[in-house]
């Protein structure tokens, strides 16, 4: 059948797409609908599809099981049916299907491999120059980031006054000849006023292709896309679309990205800087998330400084900014308790150097951050600011790495992932020590984590029993270097370098 698309197997957890001529008289994105049902032995599943422009509409879906599934696209956009078959085979080696919660408190591939975050943040860095977006694949290709958060609309803020690739709809800007760092905040917000012409009820599908196409080159490197739908930097007009457009933005977003399998929904980055949205219109997104995507992708909102009910059942995990020097990472285990659910700091301030405050902490306190937050049975998230002579700057535009951390945050990844079951679990906090042991093993493993943050001990003393034997390892968390002590019965007493960054690792011998 002429102009009627698709392929006839893939793995599972991939993308199946069937792609359909249709109607293009009067405005496609909201006179027709289409609508997929796909059906297999172990589910069912039906989804909206959406208008690609140029006559095509889409129905994407991602198959959950190996084996026959059957198909069948219909809607208003066509006065015909599609219908076919199609096979799903094993997932490949590097795939392991999209991340889910896990033991409560961490995470984990749906295949059941464990999943340890150590994310970044690049606001806008998909809708930079060809160069600098390769340069930006490349540098993550051989970072330890397993998660990127993103935006799909472009960036206003300081830093960021150059125009984006593509705009998300169809119309023109305003004149950006006018913005200076100086009055950059006077455009804040900005719509029509400001000489913004957009009509947001027709999108442009090839931003949104783009945006599709740096999803799936992260999925390609194991790097879940922690997609940002809504924010205030803006001098387009975005943030303040009415209802009805925001609505039309949620439902086309959940149609083309939900097929991939490394989609998070982060609703909003600060969303309480956008005074022009209510709770009640957040509630609103995450209503027609749960009801659209048929895959759970996980779901969370940033603050900047109230936070959200993170007790809402929509919300999956905490997406949590707190830049406190000594707080932001010890309240981890607080929120843990208060909400049941992991706790994700995305935003515990950038390692940089600019004028801002949470823009100018050092690698050594980012790397003890994500330390605390990791020993107190949370994660942590990294971002860089450095300057730079083109204003190029890892938070929003990617590019290349500066900092010191990047490596020493891979080290403490390595760490995570020799941790017996799913994630740690705080034991106990004293002045100058943080316990953790695997979460809901408490020690039954005979595994144990000691750090000590900016504090030095020249020595500590531990009794287990007398009966076990324990190997003990003194880490550098700064250096990289893991020291093996040897075997211990009883109690025993470990010598320490007296100096910063240091951790104790204590593993019972089989």
């Amino acid at each position: 059948m002429a102009g009627f698309d698709y392929t006839k197997q893939i793995e599972r957890w991939d993308i199946f797409e069937v792609s359909c001529p249709g109607k293009t008289e009067g405005n496609p994105f909201t006179d027709y609908a289409i609508q997929g049902i796909f059906k297999h032995k172990n589910e069912t599943v039906k989804l909206d599809g959406f208008y690609d422009g140029e006559g095509i509409y889409k129905a994407r879906f991602m198959p959950s099981f190996t084996g026959e599934y059957s198909f069948e696209v219909s809607g208003s956009f066509s006065e015909k049916k599609y219908t076919g078959t199609f096979t799903v085979e094993a997932a490949g080696k590097n795939n392991h299907g999209p991340v889910r919660v896990a033991n409560t408190y961490h995470f984990a591939y749906e295949d059941g491999s464990p999943y340890y975050p150590v994310g970044t943040t690049c606001y806008v860095w998909e809708l930079q120059s060809e160069e600098l977006q390769k340069k930006t694949l490349e540098t993550l290709k051989n970072s330890p980031f397993n998660k990127i958060r993103f935006c799909i609309f472009p960036k206003h803020y300081d830093y960021n006054l150059k125009e984006p690739r593509s705009y998300p709809y169809e119309g023109k800007p305003m004149d950006s000849s006018v913005l200076t760092r100086e009055n950059f905040m006077q455009y804040w917000g900005a719509g029509r006023e400001a000489g913004n012409d957009w009509d947001f009820k027709r999108f442009n599908p090839e931003h949104f292709r783009h945006i599709e196409k740096s999803i799936a080159a992260l999925r390609d490197l194991g790097i879940e896309a922690d997609l940002i739908v809504m924010h205030p930097y803006d001098r387009w007009g975005f943030s303040g679309m009415d209802s009805e457009c925001d609505d039309l933005y949620w439902n086309y977003c959940i149609a083309r990205f939900a097929a991939y399998r490394n989609v998070w929904w982060s609703l909003a980055n600060e969303y309480d800087l956008m005074p022009q949205k209510k709770i009640s219109d957040w509630e609103r997104y995450a209503s027609i998330i749960c009801e659209k995507d048929p895959y759970n992708h996980l779901r969370g909102i940033h603050n900047c400084r109230p936070f959200y009910d993170h007790s809402r059942p929509w919300v999956t995990h905490c997406c949590i900014q707190r830049q406190d020097i000594y707080k932001c990472a010890e309240l981890v285990a607080e929120y843990r308790e208060r909400y049941k659910k992991p706790v994700v700091l995305d935003e515990i301030a950038y390692e940089g150097n600019i004028q801002h405050g949470w823009g100018n902490i050092s690698g050594r306190e980012m790397v003890r951050r994500f330390w605390e937050a990791s020993c107190r049975g949370g994660y942590a998230g990294h971002g860089e600011t450095f300057l730079h002579p083109e204003n190029i700057l890892w938070w929003s535009h990617g590019g290349e790495l500066h900092g010191e951390s990047p490596k020493r945050l891979d080290f403490l990844r390595r760490i995570l992932s020799e941790t017996p079951g799913l994630g740690l679990a705080p034991l106990q906090a004293g002045w100058d020590e943080i316990a953790a042991a695997p979460e809901g093993m408490m020690g039954t493993q005979g595994y144990f984590l000691y750090y000590y943050s900016f504090m030095r001990p020249s020595f500590r003393e531990f009794f287990f029993d007398e009966n076990s034997e324990y190997r003990v390892e003194v880490i550098d968390t700064w250096e990289m270097i893991i020291e093996d002590r040897g075997c211990f019965r009883g109690k025993f007493r470990v010598e320490l370098p007296g100096k910063e960054y240091m951790a104790i690792r204590i593993r019972k011998t089989l």
